[in-house]
This record gives structure tokens, C-alpha cells and sequence, in this order.
């Protein structure tokens, strides 16, 4: 599974949220800045030639879709972040959110306690 630029990112969630969109949609679904139609349209080809989405062509039209879910898609986002920034210790994440005060003793205990059931 290739990188994906930010941009690119971007446009992933709004095409996971939405399931189905032509160019169109996604555009109105962009916050802030909004990129040219056609620069948009290149982004989302380009995420086709990555393989994370294809299309249901109509005419001249496409409706675009994501063919890699948002769970995938995060589980590889997440092991590549936790083995690259944390060596690839789970204790390092969580003490990384603890020293930034990112997680509350309360959410800890929650993760104890969904670890604990597990066993």
C-alpha cells in the first residue's frame, strides 16, 4: 500500500464517508480552500493509479469509490507510525500521549480494562 500525500489523505476520508461521489461531490464536501475541479480530478486519478480507489464509468462521467477501507488503510497508517516514531512499542505510544497529557488516567483504565477482557 502506497504513501499517501496529505492532500491525498484528505480526499480518502471524504470518499469513505461518502461511499460513492463523482468529482463534484467531493469538491463540495472540502473545507477551506477549495483545490480547481481539475486539479481535484488529477488528485483522485492519482489515487486510482495507487490502487486505493476505481470507478463506475457513465458516459464521460466517473463515480468514484474506495477500494481500500479506512480500517485497512489505518491499521497499515498505524503500524508504520508506531514502528518508525516509537520502535515499535506499543508502551512507547502510550507513554508518548501520557507525557503529552493527550490521555487521561480514565481513558487508561479504560484500556486496561479492554485489555483484561480480552485475557
Amino acid at each position: 500500500m502506497e504513501k499517501l500525500t496529505n492532500k491525498e489523505e484528505e480526499i480518502m476520508h471524504i470518499l469513505w464517508k461518502l461511499e460513492k461521489a463523482f468529482v463534484k461531490d467531493v469538491l463540495a464536501e472540502i473545507a477551506g480552500d477549495k483545490p480547481h475541479y481539475n486539479t481535484l480530478s488529477t488528485i483522485i486519478r492519482h489515487l486510482e493509479e495507487k490502487g486505493y480507489v476505481s470507478y463506475n464509468a457513465y458516459g464521460k462521467t466517473h463515480q468514484y469509490f474506495p477500494i481500500v477501507s479506512k480500517e485497512a488503510y489505518k491499521k497499515r497508517f498505524m503500524n508504520t507510525a508506531i514502528e518508525n516514531y516509537f520502535n515499535n512499542s506499543y508502551k512507547n505510544v502510550v507513554s508518548f500521549f501520557a507525557t503529552e497529557e493527550k490521555i487521561s488516567i480514565e481513558e487508561l483504565k479504560e484500556i486496561i480494562a479492554i485489555i483484561e477482557q480480552k485475557n
